[in-house]
């Protein structure tokens, strides 16, 4: 089942990389950085590192490319060209999300029925996951750093917003 996940977003993170590449306008590039970084982050917790998968899901998919997308409209990257969509799209989307949904229904299922959980919370007492320990390290002697880069990022957003403002 491992390899059949490998396969499949390998496959696609591949895919989503060429895209990005051969498009012209840079939101739909930005949009197939989005796939390649979801596909890595299922990579990642194919693999077992579900605090990476999860950093990969919501650091870079979630805020490096919202910052992205931010910056491309405030370059004004040009008019958004109206076109009827892709016919490969169109053809492979829907079958091949239901076949990827299909898969990782299949591995969660799976996954549960070998843990022998019968309900979605399972029995985990005293055992501690990555997570739990990552955490408990960033927020108790890494809490300082945490912080100062949060109030880093949230002063180069401003910085951002004032540069791009335009006098009235």
């Amino acid at each position: 089942m491992q390899l059949a996940l490998f396969l499949i977003f390998g496959v696609l993170a591949v895919l989503a990389g060429l895209n990005l590449l051969a498009q012209r306008h840079p939101i739909n590039s930005a949009l197939s950085l989005i796939v390649v970084m979801l596909s890595l982050a299922v990579l990642y917790w194919s693999l077992g590192a579900e605090f990476l998968a999860a950093a990969q899901v919501i650091v870079y998919s979630g805020a490096i490319m919202v910052l992205f997308l931010f910056v491309i409209m405030l370059l004004n990257a040009g008019e958004e060209v109206r076109s009827k969509g892709s016919k490969v799209a169109s053809l492979i989307g829907f079958p091949g999300a239901a076949a990827i949904f299909c898969v990782l229904s299949f591995a969660f299922l799976s996954e549960r029925d070998k843990l022998g959980m019968t309900t979605l919370g399972g029995d985990l007492t005293g055992a501690t996951s990555n997570i739990t320990e990552i955490s408990h390290v960033l927020f108790t002697s890494l809490l300082l750093p945490f912080e100062v880069t949060s109030i880093l990022i949230l002063v180069a957003i401003l910085g951002a917003v004032v540069l791009a403002r335009k006098e009235l």
